[in-house]
């Protein structure tokens, strides 16, 4: 670091770099707050900060004396290598390690799967024919199951505890894995931080290299612990984080000052992702990724020889904690009528005495055991929680009939105590709305339980009903694979946003005299179709699957296109958010304005107002106002599988 003499290191007072002197008045004082500086050199020496501050950080112009004595490195340029399926799980399994009962669940259904994931690459391969795949590095740094966040999971496994997140986890492994890509999986901190590179200390530096990894797979745990130990790198590498979140985040919640400023702030969200990074496990809200988990198929023999087997009165009860029991006991007796009602509750040493008398209760059960108890029950009854998870798929797809209560009013963060601090104000109609809205009756049936009559009317009907086993197509092997390959191949977050602002953000709308759009009317209809006339950018989603819709007032983009049978598509917002667009659409606007608001585009028809949205993050499918009708941006989806339009193959 002795090199420079004093002038050498004199603090540059450039306005390209106007953090510098600050920068290096906080390392005067605080440089030996973390060994990591230490490790890349700095001694307490206005030269080593500013060697730092230059080369390791970027807060500090580069030092002309240093280009000759310390030459950077030219990058490596990697040659791009093409993913190949892969029907051998050995090495994945040993990859994942043992000593955690989360771990071992999550081995066992990897191999239970593992011919049906098998299967599942041998369909795509026909359908994708000689697609050249490029195979990513990837990380999967499982944070919940990190002892530094506590493990709570873990130790649950065998005692009842919530096994949705090990299913959906395991099913990502076995997804990017039989893929072909190249897969590190980390379930520890000291793991990640040798995954990727991270300098010995505490979390201060940045890293020692280059992201190692295309894309990192993590939760928000995860994500936490990456922001502690990645310095600086956590911000310029967070573009390629994908984190899988149960509930979704909702652009709102997730844009940090945005969410300050206006009542959003919540223990989770707020790290300025693109909404689309997070992934979650059903489709709540097209604002965010739809990763999901896959439910075990049958084939046409089984399937034939579950319908025989059924045992017309028989229900399972979907909760193996007792406390999920309580107060359940008066719809509990109605149904006892007419059905022989199993639990499967655990409990340690005698019977918990939530579960009724006459219910017949197994205990915990292995999952060979519960899939042939599924297997012979007509009906798989929910209470009301544990909401959004695996097992009433699983229950249908054994041939089950799901019944569940309404929730009326619906329940979300602002009415109650589980959704409250959850980054998202969905609105959630029953314990499963996913089974409610995408697959429904016959096999899904959604009543009021205060109401006995109606209660009891559905159990007869029920009764008298036969389904076949299902699984929506979406939450098949095949299905997952290929929306995550399609996500892998398609999905970069790095791509910088184009601003979204015109010099003048105000404007009277006589003023505008450009009025071309690339958009045509649909056929005697008020949507708008990209024209084939109109050169098409280059996108994913292609512009073609695209159709502009605007919502009535108190009405989410998320509905106005479900109303049209298409779902929304944010990634299109930046089509459609326009002055143009207005006029077009034959919009009466006193004034057009940019501004940062979560529902924008959009028009408050009464005041002649027009809005647009002045900040990417911001652009969200989710939300609505009595104010305000939105421009909503729609598109086409492949048959069972939402996440993907028409031609995003």
């Amino acid at each position: 670091v002795g090199d420079g003499g004093f002038n050498q290191c004199e603090i540059p007072k450039d306005p390209n770099f106007p953090d510098c002197p600050g920068k290096v008045e906080w390392m005067k004082a605080r440089w030996t707050s973390d060994p990591c500086y230490t490790f890349y050199g700095v001694d307490g020496t206005e030269c080593s900060f500013l060697i730092y501050l230059s080369e390791i950080e970027w807060f500090c112009p580069p030092l002309p004396w240093r280009n000759q004595t310390a030459p950077t490195p030219s990058p490596k340029i990697t040659s791009k290598v093409q993913a190949g399926f892969r029907n051998d799980f050995t090495s994945l399994l040993e990859q994942i390690g043992t000593g955690k009962e989360s771990l071992i669940f999550m081995k066992k259904r990897i191999r239970r799967l593992s011919s049906q994931w098998i299967l599942a690459t041998y369909k795509l391969q026909q359908k994708l024919k000689l697609t050249w795949r490029e195979q990513k590095k990837i990380l999967v740094h499982i944070g919940f199951l990190t002892e530094e966040s506590g493990d709570v999971f873990s130790p649950k496994v065998l005692k009842g505890g919530p096994l949705g997140e090990m299913v959906q986890w395991a099913d990502i492994l076995s997804s990017l894995y039989v893929l072909g890509h190249s897969l590190k999986i980390s379930v520890s901190l000291k793991e990640l931080q040798s995954f990727l590179g991270v300098p010995p200390g505490r979390g201060s530096c940045p890293l020692t290299g280059a992201l190692p990894f295309d894309i990192i797979y993590t939760d928000y745990h995860g994500l936490q612990q990456m922001k502690q130990h990645m310095g600086l790198s956590f911000k310029k590498y967070k573009c390629h984080i994908r984190v899988i979140d149960t509930f979704g985040t909702e652009p709102a919640y997730n844009h940090e000052e945005y969410a300050t400023l206006h009542g959003y702030r919540t223990n989770w969200g707020y790290w300025n992702l693109n909404p689309l990074q997070y992934m979650t496990m059903f489709p709540h809200t097209p604002d965010n990724s739809f990763m999901g988990f896959v439910s075990e198929e049958l084939n046409a023999t089984e399937s034939e020889s579950i319908m025989l087997n059924k045992v017309n009165n028989v229900a399972v009860v979907y909760g193996k904690e007792a406390s999920m029991w309580k107060e359940k006991e008066k719809f509990l007796q109605i149904l006892n009528k007419f059905m022989e009602i199993h639990g499967t509750v655990y409990y340690e040493t005698q019977r918990p005495p939530e579960v009724p008398a006459f219910v017949k209760n197994h205990g915990l059960l292995p999952q060979n055991e519960l899939q042939q108890l599924l297997r012979k029950a007509k009906l798989f009854i929910g209470f009301g929680f544990p909401y959004e998870g695996p097992a009433p798929l699983e229950a249908i797809a054994n041939g089950c009939i799901f019944l569940q209560p309404r929730f009326n009013p619906p329940r979300s963060s602002l009415n109650h105590e589980f959704f409250r601090g959850k980054p998202t104000s969905r609105e959630v109609s029953s314990q499963h709305p996913y089974a409610e809205k995408f697959i429904g009756k016959p096999h899904v049936w959604t009543v009021n339980y205060n109401n006995s009559l109606e209660f009891e009317t559905a159990v007869k009907t029920i009764l008298k009903t036969k389904v076949k086993p299902y699984i929506p197509y979406e939450y098949t092997c095949e299905g997952m694979l290929e929306r995550v390959h399609a996500y892998i191949q398609h999905q970069d977050f790095c791509i910088p946003a184009l601003s979204l602002v015109s010099s003048n953000s105000t404007r009277k709308y006589s003023q505008i005299h450009n009025t071309s759009t690339p958009f045509i009317f649909l056929p005697n209809s008020t949507g708008l179709i990209w024209s084939p006339d109109s050169s098409r950018p280059h996108s994913w989603p292609p512009v073609t699957s695209l159709q502009v819709w605007v919502s009535a007032e108190e009405q989410s983009c998320i509905e106005a296109c479900q109303n049209v049978g298409l779902i929304c598509e944010p990634l299109f917002f930046k089509f459609i958010n326009k002055k143009e667009l207005f006029q077009q659409l034959k919009v009466a606007c006193e004034t057009v304005e940019f501004e940062v608001n979560h529902l924008y585009p959009a028009f408050a028809e009464k005041a002649r107002d027009c809005y647009l949205q002045k900040e990417a993050l911001l652009y969200s499918c989710a939300g609505y106002n009595a104010k305000y009708r939105r421009i909503c941006p729609c598109r086409d989806y492949r048959s069972g599988q939402i996440a993907l339009c028409k031609d995003c193959l």
